[in-house]
């Protein structure tokens, strides 16, 4: 491929201006210590604010820097679907705007995808994982559930599905995201779903996680309602083979 290189980090954003730069420089400064070459895609969800802008400044610091903006807002999965089939990677991750999980996870992605993994998630269920912060009793009993549900319904096993860092290698993301129907954050769910239907290798490795109450993403019993009626549809969005 014309251009590539061996990692691309896409990281979604909306409205993330007063903290991106909290992702940016950390991961500018561990890609630049690494021998493997690799870009950075911050795709700007229709955001409102100077996520853009801001990002777009530290190109001075890391030249294979991309900014990809559209509007209106669309939606997590929309904004990941969107930087992963644009990413150059031979690997191709997505990580979460609030640095939830320090890009050094990475090495423990490659690792797993070198050893014949298609792709590989981040949990922080998984044993050796470390979470700080914690979220609300609350939204802990309420993931769990979801999480509980998730796996029954659509015939997964995983521990952790929600977790913002997640590594493919290029032909999985191509086929994946190229099949992907939903924008809204069940897309991760979604994503394992035709995974394990078209037989791909998925592993899980542990990850240190800080929880960050200043979330783009809130709850409530509607947006709760939605989430669940969104998770119902993904069998029934593939139920063709696609």
């Amino acid at each position: 491929m014309k251009g590539s290189c061996d990692i691309s980090i896409v990281i979604p954003a909306y409205n993330e201006g007063s903290r991106i730069g909290n992702a940016l420089a950390p991961t500018i400064d561990f890609l630049k210590e690494q021998s493997y070459t690799s870009e950075i895609i911050v795709v700007s969800d229709g955001s409102r604010d100077d996520t853009c802008q801001v990002s777009q400044s530290y190109s001075n610091r890391f030249s294979a820097l991309r900014v990809l903006e559209y509007f209106p807002n669309r939606g997590k999965g929309y904004a990941v679907r969107h930087g992963m089939l644009n990413a150059k990677g031979q690997v191709c991750l997505f990580m979460d705007a609030d640095y939830a999980v320090p890009i050094s996870h990475v090495e423990k992605a490659l690792v797993l995808l070198h050893s014949g993994y298609d792709l590989v998630i981040g949990s922080r269920g998984a044993e050796g994982a470390r979470v700080d912060n914690k979220q609300s009793k609350l939204r802990q009993w309420a993931s769990r559930l979801y999480t509980v549900i998730q796996n029954r319904w659509i015939g997964v096993s995983f521990m952790d599905t929600q977790c913002g860092f997640k590594a493919y290698k290029r032909e999985a993301a191509q086929l994946l995201f190229s099949r992907q129907k939903l924008s809204s954050v069940i897309f991760d769910g979604e994503l394992l779903f035709l995974a394990q239907r078209a037989g791909m290798r998925i592993g899980e490795f542990p990850v240190e996680w800080t929880h960050d109450p200043n979330s783009r993403i809130t709850y409530n019993f509607w947006r709760s309602l939605m989430i669940f009626l969104e998770l119902f549809k993904i069998r029934w969005l593939h139920r063709f083979g696609r």
